[in-house]
């Protein structure tokens, strides 16, 4: 399978920043043709912030919340070749810079939210469904294997883009499948086996977006799972700062280590940068103590890394993503 991949070069156009365009019709600025025409909602200059956990960052040039499948692939299809293009669910493992985003950043409603139970224990997903849902939708279906998307802060789209995991399980371990939106518009299908998944991390092209995928569980117990969700809901309440301004987890953990043990070793807890600050409940989490700017939040994880690296010989890298102009 050959899968288009797309440059993200574009620098950020003008536009008309009062315009907000549900419906029909070429969205234009200055008399020149920029955007395709949509049924969902386009708007120029969009705050991205409140839609982060972070809470900081800058504008996308475009954001767009398409009506359905259709609208997405008919607008990523007559887009401009170039235009960059970034999906975002919930907002967690995400680090939007100061600049904004150029080109469009997707956000996925709730068109692309459902969760159906399938026959042979498959549960299909919307790529904008919560990972609680699918969670919560398997267990009253008596479907286990799933309980650990409980433990995921986000959506379908994102923990299968990365092969999310948490507590000892991976979502390479339950997809069947998905279907992806490249960059040029198409719609294709793709198994497990072609994303090449390792630890956090597939094959997925920029600007390829999930918009379904499904998963597969074995006969269970309703009780059962869902003690087990409980016990991972409970675990992350006491172990993370949940309720802080936070993007989750970090760093990936090196081979044979815990990110979080590094950061320690290297006297990391509580280190403070501006408004960020390394978490003093969990040394892999950053948090935006009030009004930190993503410089602010960024910098800090680049000054752990160096401290980490200097400490104990080991590069930490990213888990969460980092995009936009700085």
């Amino acid at each position: 399978m050959t899968w288009s991949q797309q440059s993200i070069s574009m620098q950020p156009g003008d536009f008309d920043p009062t315009l907000n365009a549900p419906g029909a019709g070429t969205v234009t600025s200055g008399g020149q043709s920029l955007m395709p025409a949509v049924r969902g909602r386009l708007t120029p200059h969009a705050a991205l912030d409140k839609l982060v956990w972070f809470k900081s960052g800058g504008p996308a040039d475009w954001l767009f919340e398409p009506a359905d499948l259709d609208d997405l692939t008919s607008f990523l299809g007559g887009l401009s070749e170039g235009t960059p293009v970034m999906a975002i669910g919930l907002g967690s493992n995400l680090i939007i810079r100061d600049g904004g985003v150029p080109g469009v950043v997707v956000r996925l409603g709730k068109a692309f939210a459902s969760v159906e139970v399938r026959r042979d224990h498959i549960v299909e997903c919307g790529g904008g469904a919560p990972g609680i849902l699918v969670a919560s939708t398997a267990r009253d279906a008596g479907i286990a294997g799933l309980e650990f998307l409980r433990g995921i802060p986000g959506t379908v789209g994102g923990f299968v883009r990365m092969n999310g995991g948490a507590y000892g399980r991976e979502v390479a371990d339950i997809l069947v499948d998905c279907d992806v939106v490249l960059a040029d518009g198409n719609c294709v299908n793709i198994p497990v086996a072609d994303l090449d998944y390792s630890y956090r991390h597939s094959r997925l092209p920029d600007g390829a977006i999930v918009v379904a995928a499904r998963f597969r569980g074995t006969a269970g117990d309703p009780k059962a799972i869902g003690a087990e969700m409980d016990r991972i809901a409970a675990e992350r309440e006491a172990s993370q700062p949940l309720r802080s301004r936070t993007g989750g987890s970090t760093f990936k953990n090196p081979p044979g280590a815990k990110a979080w043990q590094l950061v320690d070793k290297a006297g990391c807890r509580g280190l403070i940068i501006g408004g960020a600050q390394v978490s003093e409940k969990h040394a892999n989490f950053l948090i935006n103590t009030g009004e930190a700017t993503s410089a602010d939040i960024e910098g800090l994880g680049e000054e752990v890394r160096r401290r980490v690296a200097d400490k104990t010989g080991v590069a930490l890298e990213w888990e969460i993503k980092r995009v936009g102009r700085p």
